[in-house]
């Protein structure tokens, strides 16, 4: 059994947060909470569409094409679903958003899949790809229905022209940007690199300004900053062939930094107040989120793929839930529905349950899927 990194710094923020030493004071509502898991969110974006093999997807785009396009729409409105069945006091809107505010999957807490090469490439590529553009193409139907919510004297014909305007708009300015920085520092940078007037000291921080300008020059614009991210990731990535391990090496580390300072002040500020209030609904949503609600909809997705059932049960089961998830909790929280802390805290305990169930099973069942193509392998070659 390995403890995963997330695992062992929630574990520290808790105790040391105000339910046990009182050493680190931090509340859920802080803004100090919600920007820095935004900024994280952002930077593990970029990073992550760099060192996408995008041979290895554009040859396997079945996969990620799939979980985008037929299991996102899908687990949301499974979630939808058992949300509205579960928690009876909930609004049409707040069952929507809690199910979209957990469809999302975190590239991060994947890490340890999707860079475990014992894991077939097409798979870890295709769950790169999907924690990549998930969380930015949930944006738009967030704020849609937060739109909406808020809005209710609204007819539905507005609420369909809302929809088309908020999501063409979040994903299209994000991706224009997200690309257009990224190719304008890219050609910039070939020149100060002609002229020799960048040091290896400033290499180190020009992935991690290039995804900080995408990220809030797109939400200063209107757009996705987490899909300006990724995209410009995915550019940076294509570019940059050469130095690309060397200029992303500085910044990984500090993504990893950023990530294990979220989840210390996610365990210290967050962790108790859930345990307070706990109910049994937010439980069995909770579980249900991320086994039924996850698995049934990739298996459904990936229905006539020709991928071997243990493959498609391994897409299915890491759907982790982190950073994407929390910051949206922590928007709901600030809107002031009815149900907003039933919502938040059914986010919050699905993360920690992800954290622990994802952490305690990613070595063991990437070793597992690794011996079975390594079997293959060597059958073919006796043959």
């Amino acid at each position: 059994m390995t403890l995963s990194g997330p695992i062992v710094f929630i574990l520290f923020g808790y105790i040391a947060g105000p339910k046990v030493l009182g050493v680190i004071q931090v509340e859920v509502e802080s803004e100090t909470l919600q920007m820095l898991a935004e900024l994280t969110l952002a930077l593990v974006l970029y990073i992550d569409a760099a060192h996408a093999d995008l041979n290895a997807i554009r040859s396997n785009l079945r996969i990620p094409q799939r979980l985008l396009l037929g299991g996102l729409p899908l687990t949301i409105l499974f979630g939808f679903g058992v949300a509205w069945f579960i928690f009876p006091e909930f609004s049409i809107i707040e069952a929507a958003l809690l199910a979209t505010m957990l469809a999302p999957t975190d590239a991060a807490l994947g890490k340890e899949v999707i860079s475990n090469k014992n894991v077939p490439v097409s798979i870890r590529e295709g769950l790169k790809f999907e924690s990549g553009f998930n969380d930015g193409l949930c944006v738009p139907v967030i704020f849609l229905f937060l739109t909406i919510a808020t809005k209710t004297s609204k007819g539905m014909e507005d609420s369909v022209m809302l929809a088309i305007q908020l999501i063409t708009r979040e994903v299209g300015i994000g991706i224009i940007l997200g690309v257009g920085i990224t190719w304008l520092a890219f050609l910039i940078g070939k020149k100060c690199a002609k002229f020799g007037w960048v040091t290896e000291t400033w290499e180190q921080v020009i992935v991690i300004s290039l995804a900080l300008t995408c990220y809030f020059t797109a939400q200063a614009c209107g757009g996705s900053g987490f899909i300006a991210s990724f995209s410009g990731g995915i550019l940076f990535g294509a570019l940059v062939t050469d130095e690309k391990h060397e200029l992303l090496k500085a910044s990984e580390g500090i993504g990893d930094s950023m990530a294990l300072a979220t989840w210390v002040l996610f365990g210290a500020g967050v962790i108790g107040q859930v345990l307070d209030v706990l109910t049994w609904q937010i439980v069995v949503y909770s579980v249900l989120s991320l086994t039924v609600i996850r698995m049934l909809p990739v298996w459904i997705s990936l229905a006539g793929s020709g991928m071997r059932n243990d493959r498609k049960l391994f897409l299915a089961w890491f759907g982790p839930r982190g950073l994407a998830s929390i910051v949206f909790g922590v928007i709901v929280l600030l809107r002031e529905l009815p149900n907003e802390e039933t919502m938040s805290l059914t986010v919050v305990m699905t993360v920690v349950l992800s954290i622990l169930a994802h952490g305690f099973t990613a070595n063991p069942m990437s070793k597992r899927v690794g011996k079975v193509r390594l079997s293959e392998s060597r059958a073919m070659a006796t043959e």
